[in-house]
């Protein structure tokens, strides 16, 4: 039959796939029958891409084990399927139509094949493409697909504790798939960190232990799997063949764990990356039950994760110092509110150090601003070794703050002892630095005064030693 001729006839971009059924029941490579002209996927291949005849291998130009399953479900089970997926840098909505060579949809005509030679299949694909999400295209569901979804949408809403609310996620995602395991791994792509969560909550060992075994960062793998993906929304697999070709340490990490089966379903927030959705050993014969409730449920997850995401990012950049990344002065100040309040409880044990960083403002004046902001933060570094267990502050252009509870008074000194050192064996960095060390009942504010008071007078032994680091003195002079 012409399929060029009568697949013109078709609204919206459409082709026509061919497959055929060998006689132990398996299917050969799907084949490209034809396409019409409004095919903006295959109008807009790249120049190196071979020339389209009727029948070349669907490979030739794409690969998405999702859509060949469609194809294949679709036309030998006699039966239409409907997606919309989140994948490609947009939403895809497509509607898979078994058909036959005379173009008519008949169930009588495939119960004519001798299933003892080989025989052909037909599937009309249609697709509609936009970077805008549909709801009403989300909502042409069965009512098992529905149900799935809102009980999805109970456990992700049931509580406002984010790691709870994606642990009781997982939870419910594991029971739907008959999982074995099931968890949702998040992704950050400004912070590049990673987070896995099952259905007891956070699990930073196994994400520990997967990375060594793949030798990746936990966003390494993030970014790996989304190579595995190769443009697709999902990887759902009754084997691991796949990943054993995309993937060799991957697939020999999942062996090491007794997975057979996979499922790796993408979670994407206006086109960015949020997590992923990983299931092993899951039952196969709910794939398509789980591929339609993933599709939505992916969608309202996506949503969550990225709203914690901003929230965090927001929270962090109301107590962090952008520069050098320790806590900054308003978080101080809450803190000690807290402390002078009652709201916080004072620790028994409290070692508190001020450091001032010598010579910024000569280096401001003398070499720029770029140059201060490098030693603040050689400064900062300085800091983060030598007190990294404790919390630092940093309190004004060049003056940090260190609360150190618990601390004995020799720990402290000592902690002081290796900045200094530090310091030392740095061309640039130089600390004036004040201690105050309480035990028992205490004010916190007169106890900071005095550390203070007491990195002043280094400070000033410090200019005496050196003038001509004194910009107050040069300004004098």
């Amino acid at each position: 039959m012409d399929f060029k001729t009568w697949i013109e006839n078709v609204e919206g971009m459409a082709s026509v796939y061919a497959f055929d059924v060998l006689p132990d029941g398996s299917f050969s490579e799907i084949r490209l029958m034809a396409y019409n002209s409004q095919n903006g996927f295959m109008m807009h291949l790249p120049p190196e891409a071979p020339k389209f005849y009727p029948g070349i291998p669907y490979s030739a130009y794409f690969t998405d084990i999702n859509f060949e399953s469609f194809v294949y479900r679709a036309a030998s089970r006699h039966e239409p399927l409907y997606s919309y997926v989140n994948a490609r840098g947009g939403w895809i909505k497509g509607f898979y139509l078994p058909i036959t060579e005379a173009g008519t949809v008949s169930a009588d005509v495939v119960t004519q094949y001798d299933k003892s030679k080989p025989y052909t299949l037909y599937c009309l694909y249609t697709v509609s493409y936009s970077q805008e999400v549909d709801s009403d295209s989300m909502n042409q569901r069965s009512n098992d697909v529905s149900n799935a979804v809102m009980n999805i949408s109970i456990r992700l809403h049931e509580t406002q504790d984010f790691y709870q609310s994606m642990a009781m996620t997982s939870s419910e995602i594991r029971e739907l798939c008959g999982a074995e395991k099931c968890s949702i791994y998040t992704v950050d792509k400004k912070t590049k960190n990673c987070c896995f969560i099952n259905n007891e909550g956070v699990r930073k060992e196994l994400i520990e232990s997967f990375s060594v075994e793949m030798k990746r960062t936990p966003y390494e793998i993030a970014l790996k799997w989304v190579e595995d993906l190769a443009m697709s929304d999902c990887l759902l697999l009754d084997d691991l063949k796949v990943v054993e070709e995309r993937d060799p340490l991957w697939y020999n990490s999942l062996c090491t764990h007794g997975i057979k089966n996979i499922i790796l379903y993408a979670i994407r927030f206006n086109q960015t990356l949020v997590g992923f959705i990983w299931a092993a050993n899951y039952d196969t014969e709910k794939k398509m039950l789980i591929k339609e409730t993933l599709e939505l449920t992916t969608f309202m997850i996506a949503a969550v994760i990225a709203n914690f995401q901003l929230v965090s990012q927001l929270e962090e950049k109301s107590t962090i110092d952008a520069l050098t990344q320790v806590n900054n002065r308003n978080y101080m100040n809450e803190r000690v509110e807290k402390y002078v309040s009652g709201e916080a409880k004072l620790p028994e044990i409290m070692g508190i150090v001020f450091a001032d960083l010598n010579g910024l403002k000569t280096v401001n004046d003398d070499f720029g601003h770029d140059a201060g902001d490098k030693l603040l933060n050689r400064a900062a570094a300085l800091l983060k070794i030598a007190f990294g267990d404790y919390e630092i502050y940093r309190a004004g252009g060049d003056e940090f703050v260190i609360f150190c509870p618990g601390i004995t008074e020799e720990d402290l000194a000592q902690q002081v002892s290796q900045l200094r050192a530090l310091s030392d064996n740095t061309s640039d960095v130089s600390f004036a630095v004040g201690t105050a060390y309480r035990t028992g009942e205490y004010d916190i504010c007169r106890a900071m005064q005095s550390a203070d008071e007491q990195m002043y007078k280094d400070k000033e032994e410090f200019y005496r030693d050196h003038p001509e680091k004194d910009r107050r003195r040069r300004s004098r002079g």
